[in-house]
């Protein structure tokens, strides 16, 4: 049986305004995104993933096309929708325990149900222990879990992850990886991450979307065939290695592109 369509990008495009004229952000993108799948999107700096992944939270509007989830357009933020940046954003002032609870009392949940919700992800992001510290105790790959932690308490249908582990080590990152990895077996939902790693596009996701450099478009789309329950290990097997090295050049030509703009050639 066919996965149902979770979110349906109809020919969007995006326009900033300028001190002078307008900046084309995105030129016209279509792509359909299936339930509980996990699509990462790539591309070189200001191609417009962050940009298009805004506008799937809802935060920023398309300039002509329309976004929809479930055949619904978007129209705002919605709580369908969870959200986790680079940044950890988390309330600093905030217990572990009271920022995972956090929107969960902004949607009126009784006291003790978000209390016991907000331990069972803590629980599953490894920090059961770490309730009652501030994120000014913990080290960044601990912030981020709680930014998870926040995320899935919402039990939203949809995660949409904004470069998530960019600022985290590299070993932490690869254990994010993995957490992340495992979350989603254990809890599918719609994943669509913005990454500028190959790697980690690679190794997460069921199909990476290559874009090309501004106005971003789509370059190209990749079905990731390796096996699901995947683990470091798999980083270094042939096939994967063929995933990278096809991706690097593409993401090799659209730079050059820039490069060749940036000396009017």
């Amino acid at each position: 049986m066919a996965a149902s369509v979770h979110y349906q990008i109809e020919n969007v495009t995006k326009q900033f305004p300028m001190r002078k004229g307008t900046l084309q952000a995105l030129d016209p993108v279509s792509l359909e995104i299936y339930q509980n799948e996990f699509v990462a999107i790539l591309g070189t700096s200001g191609c417009g993933k962050s940009t298009l992944l805004r506008m799937l939270a809802g935060f920023t509007a398309p300039t002509t096309g329309q976004i929809l989830s479930h055949g619904v357009p978007i129209t705002g933020p919605g709580k369908d929708r969870g959200m986790v940046f680079q940044s950890y954003t988390l309330f600093p002032w905030m217990t572990v325990q009271k920022n995972v609870e956090y929107g969960l009392k902004q949607q009126k949940m009784e006291k003790s149900a978000r209390a016991e919700t907000a331990r069972k992800y803590l629980n599953v992001v490894g920090l059961d222990g770490f309730a009652d510290a501030y994120p000014k105790e913990l080290s960044g790959g601990m912030k981020q879990r709680v930014a998870i932690a926040r995320a899935l308490a919402a039990n939203p249908e949809s995660l949409l992850l904004d470069e998530p582990f960019g600022a985290l080590d590299t070993q932490t990152r690869s254990h994010m990886q993995e957490l992340t990895l495992d979350v989603w077996r254990q809890y599918p939902k719609t994943i669509v991450m913005v990454t500028h790693d190959i790697e980690e596009a690679i190794f997460m996701a069921d199909r990476i979307v290559v874009m090309r450099a501004r106005p971003g478009s789509i370059k190209e789309i990749i079905d990731v065939d390796l096996p699901r329950d995947r683990d470091f290990y798999i980083k270094s097997d042939p096939a994967f290695l063929d995933y990278k090295r096809h991706i690097n050049e593409l993401i090799y030509e659209e730079s050059l592109k820039l490069e060749q703009e940036a000396l009017g050639a």
